[in-house]
């Protein structure tokens, strides 16, 4: 009994602190666009339409549906070709050193920006399950 009790409190303990450690998603998109316009505009430009045939847009972008692609891009970088919207790419994009919260917040800004939206919140823990592909 005296166990169960034990590992009931830890439960309950774990269970409080991931609710009120999750940060909310308007501090999320506030951080999301200052890490946007610090490191990802210069190239997607800051309405996010990017540069036809050299960088794809990010605005109303096929490419996004797929959230763990989008992150793992963000996180290890990409090379090689690519559709967006139905155009090729063929270019590099390096890993901007972010950790998985920045990560996790620029990607929460893309995904609810420029004509994109989701109902999904990206966390730092689902920035942390993404691997990276060979």
């Amino acid at each position: 009994m005296k166990f169960f009790l034990i590992f009931y409190f830890i439960f309950l303990m774990k269970i409080s602190l991931n609710l009120f450690t999750k940060k909310p998603l308007k501090e999320s998109l506030s951080d999301g666009q200052e890490i946007y316009n610090d490191f990802c505009s210069q190239c997607h430009l800051e309405d996010g339409k990017g540069v036809k045939g050299i960088y794809p847009p990010l605005a109303k972008s096929d490419f996004l549906t797929d959230i763990d692609r989008t992150i793992s891009s963000i996180k290890y970088g990409l090379k090689g070709p690519i559709t967006v919207n139905g155009e090729k790419y063929n270019s590099m994009m390096v890993s901007q050193g972010l950790d998985d919260e920045e990560i996790s917040d620029v990607v929460n800004y893309i995904l609810n920006s420029w004509g994109n939206s989701t109902d999904e919140l990206i966390t730092e823990e689902i920035v942390t399950s993404i691997e990276e592909k060979i």
